[in-house]
């Protein structure tokens, strides 16, 4: 009986072990897909920033500098910025916390654009 109680006991460490292994995969997996919608999301309030600066006629430094702002409101760090014409297209970067050296980051990337007949012309406000 020594024996059957001595195998039992290995075979509890194994579940519990594996458990534990199971537990923390899905623990990263959560963190995973919660920062890379805080990225999607810190992308599309930045390119929105962005294209309202654009649509206000403020130009490509304004935009630039609000789709920066906008980013950093959202906890991200703004990557690119690319804010001409009437569209801007931004890529951020969230950090996405972890146990030690297994904290990583997320990306998010997002366009928007301004229709032609959305601009507001200041210059005709007189």
């Amino acid at each position: 009986m020594n024996r059957t109680r001595g195998a039992a006991s290995i075979l509890v460490i194994v579940v519990v072990v594996v458990g534990a292994v199971l537990s923390f995969g899905a623990a990263r997996l959560g963190a995973a897909l919660i920062g890379r919608a805080r990225a999607e999301t810190a992308a599309d309030a930045a390119a929105l920033a962005a294209a309202g600066a654009l649509a206000l006629g403020d130009g490509s430094a304004a935009a630039q500098s609000a789709a920066r702002a906008t980013a950093a409101s959202n906890d991200a760090h703004l990557l690119s910025c690319d804010c001409a014409g009437t569209s801007a297209e931004v890529v951020v970067e969230v950090d996405v916390p972890g146990a030690g050296v297994l904290g990583s980051v997320a990306r998010g990337r997002a366009k928007a654009a301004v229709r032609p007949e959305c601009a507001l012309e200041l210059q005709h406000c007189g």
